[in-house]
């Protein structure tokens, strides 16, 4: 079967004196049937290319199921005197969502069952299910194909009818009133930007409370730990903006507490008729603030709690009614400090592996002296603690069951440092069987993100596992743009300087041959999103490095899209990338965005995977690349494209359909690595 060739149409785009021709432009006109023809031709291919390897994928999904518990229950969380949990059951693909009222021995009542909503489709994501103060209503949205565009509905829960509710156009985000009669909402533009809160009541009024016209800034509702306040948070690439209103009155007007200025970041909790303020305004890794509520206009009044350090970032923090929590980021590694508020005394809790990472888990009591965090490693399956902040007493709730008789002995992890070209000292996370000989003969497969200050931090996975028992390394570099370094970091691979996030790339590729883990025929590579963006940078400046490239809903025609304000998130998105209007940014985007860099040489085997109905990455971003690759490339490897016709970006929403598209990448990599077997049958 002879792959396809996307017609050629040309079309001229002028910017800044320069005439730059795009074929494929056209690949945009959804409506086109031609466009829908060649996106179901590249999925034919790509099936016909990927059967031989159908008993690799076969063999790979009954792997990851032999270590999934498939009938699992998550940890309950008690609010009020209600015990809220979901469970899972074999078979099902979905989630389903319980309570118990007073005890866990009580009945259980099932507050929604996600597989009878999902029945009649093929996309279901439950974006949001909020309980009422009173714990009698639900209010719950869905999406049905993947376009992160939501449907919200009411459903009563104490047996008793909820007032017909069906609003399209909507986020995923509630907040109740303490009233109990009515709600708060955001709703989408014509972008799929949040940008208006409104507030319904149960007798059907619906009011307007708030707009964003800046169509940088996103809006999105929060509500304080002591229930006293709710928040509309607006929030652009660099800079937040913050409202309050009284949650115990259905009728308030939202509070500007501090106004936005460009490059500050700042967010709000409320404890005892004090405001505490995270904010990075001359602190670029941050620090925290207290004022007390009826002064915090005065900047005079603002007390210093946790100052700048220019090592450790402060990420994040949670207040009790005794107690602050701090999440800090020190080297990579996260660490959980606590504050008794009455002695003022603080401790962090302490972890003993070399790579690990931690967050806290759902703690919505308030006058709780017990922090629930979750701790994972790329050796150590999940586990969720209870952890006495007084008495600092730990105490195991659950630990990720993985079937089969998984040992974490049998694994190692470790951290290594690559120096860059500049001096910087990049850190590589990899975990790998143990006994493995640095003798550059061993398949790697390396990660990679590096955008929007996320950090990727160090977990376990059951289904890597069929990675690892195959021999293969698998390594994640953290590079310049993410976060796992702290803002600096973040900061120094972004606008003018994101080349060094692909040079970072590169480097940790080198490093990992260099200390004998692998060599370039096999070595594969992975990332998705922005970190596709990075897969086919990457690609086009060292394509002999790598052997295979897994590019999933990759944001390769970056030039093009920050140069269309229309679409969903290019206008909040130019201070990451720039706005290419101005000549600087045209010119620093045009010198790396993958599709506009593509040139005739050899390129590694490479998967690309789409999602039609992706609001993020439109599918036209893979599907042009995919078409230039084609037009361009000089070598006979494969390259195939992968397009989901009813999904969006996150791909399938079911948990065995997700298994199968990870077993298909996993069979892609394997198969161009020459790898099928574990070890331990070779």
């Amino acid at each position: 079967m002879q792959p396809p060739r996307a017609e050629r149409r040309p079309q001229v785009l002028e910017a800044h004196g320069e005439r730059r021709e795009d074929p494929w432009f056209w690949l945009r006109e959804r409506d086109d049937p031609a466009v829908i023809a060649y996106l179901e031709a590249e999925n034919a291919y790509t099936e016909a290319v990927m059967a031989p390897t159908e008993p690799l994928q076969q063999r790979l999904y009954e792997e990851f199921l032999g270590r999934i518990k498939e009938t699992d229950l998550s940890v309950p969380v008690e609010r009020d005197g209600w015990y809220y949990y979901s469970r899972t059951e074999q078979g099902l693909q979905y989630p389903i969502l319980c309570r118990k009222r007073g005890s866990l021995a009580a009945p259980e009542q099932i507050v929604l069952d996600q597989n009878a909503l999902a029945a009649d489709h093929d996309y279901h994501d439950l974006g949001c299910a909020v309980v009422s103060p009173d714990h009698r209503l639900l209010a719950w949205a869905e999406d049905t194909d993947g376009s992160e565009t939501y449907r919200l509905h009411l459903r009563a829960l104490d047996g008793g009818e909820a007032p017909a509710l069906d609003i399209p156009g909507t986020a995923a985000d509630v907040e109740w009133c303490a009233d109990n009669r009515s709600f708060y909402y955001t709703v989408l533009d014509e972008t799929r930007r949040p940008w208006q809160v409104r507030r319904r009541s149960l007798d059907g009024t619906d009011t307007v409370v708030f707009e964003e016209p800046d169509e940088a800034y996103f809006v999105s509702l929060g509500h304080s730990k002591d229930r006293q306040l709710l928040y509309i948070s607006l929030g652009s690439n660099v800079t937040s903006e913050e409202y309050f209103l009284d949650a115990a009155d259905p009728a308030a007007e939202p509070v500007l507490f501090a106004p936005r200025a460009h490059g500050v970041e700042y967010a709000i909790e409320h404890r005892d008729g004090d405001f505490w303020v995270l904010s990075n305004r001359e602190a670029e890794n941050f620090r925290l603030w207290r004022v007390a509520r009826e002064h915090f206009r005065d900047p005079a009044a603002w007390r210093e709690v946790v100052p700048h350090s220019e090592r450790t970032k402060l990420e994040d923090f949670e207040l009790f009614a005794g107690h602050l929590v701090l999440y800090l980021r020190d080297e990579g590694l996260l660490k959980i400090r606590i504050t008794d508020l009455t002695t003022e005394q603080s401790h962090d809790i302490a972890f003993d592996e070399p790579v690990y990472a931690t967050h806290g888990a759902e703690n919505p009591n308030y006058h709780s002296r017990v922090l629930r965090f979750a701790y994972t490693s790329l050796v150590s399956p999940r586990r969720i603690y209870d952890y006495d902040m007084s008495s600092r007493e730990r105490r195991l709730l659950k630990e990720q069951e993985v079937p089969g008789g998984y040992r974490a002995e049998d694994y190692e992890s470790h951290r290594l440092w690559v120096r860059a070209d500049d001096g910087a000292e990049v850190p590589i996370s990899l975990v790998h069987r143990k006994g493995l000989a640095l003798d550059g003969t061993h398949p790697c497969l390396l990660y990679g993100y590096g955008s929007y200050g996320i950090s990727m931090d160090p977990g376990f996975s059951p289904t890597r596992l069929s990675l690892l028992d195959r021999g293969v390394v698998f390594a994640i570099a953290h590079v310049r743009g993410g976060g796992d370094l702290g803002e600096p970091w973040k900061n120094a691979g972004k606008l003018l300087a994101k080349q060094d996030s692909f040079t970072d790339f590169i480097r940790a590729a080198e490093g990992l041959i260099e200390q004998g883990y692998t060599r370039p025929e096999r070595l594969a590579i992975m990332g998705g999103s922005a970190g596709g963006l990075l897969m086919g940078a990457v690609v086009n400046l060292r394509p002999e490095l790598f052997r295979a490239v897994v590019a999933q809903v990759p944001f390769v025609d970056v030039l093009s899209t920050m140069q269309d304000p229309s679409l969903p998130l290019t206008v909040i998105e130019y201070d990451e990338w720039g706005n290419p209007a101005h000549p600087e940014y045209y010119r620093a985007i045009r010198a790396y965005s993958p599709y506009d860099n593509v040139r005739a040489q050899d390129y590694p085997h490479l998967l690309i995977v789409a999602g039609l109905n992706d609001p993020r990455v439109q599918y036209w971003e893979p599907a042009k690349w995919c078409a230039k690759l084609r037009a361009l490339k000089t070598d006979d490897n494969v390259l195939i494209l992968k397009t989901h016709m009813g999904q969006g970006h996150g791909g399938a929403s079911g948990r065995y359909e997700s298994l199968k598209e990870l077993a298909f990448d996993y069979a892609f990599i394997l198969d161009r690595l020459g790898v099928e077997r574990p070890t331990t049958e070779q």
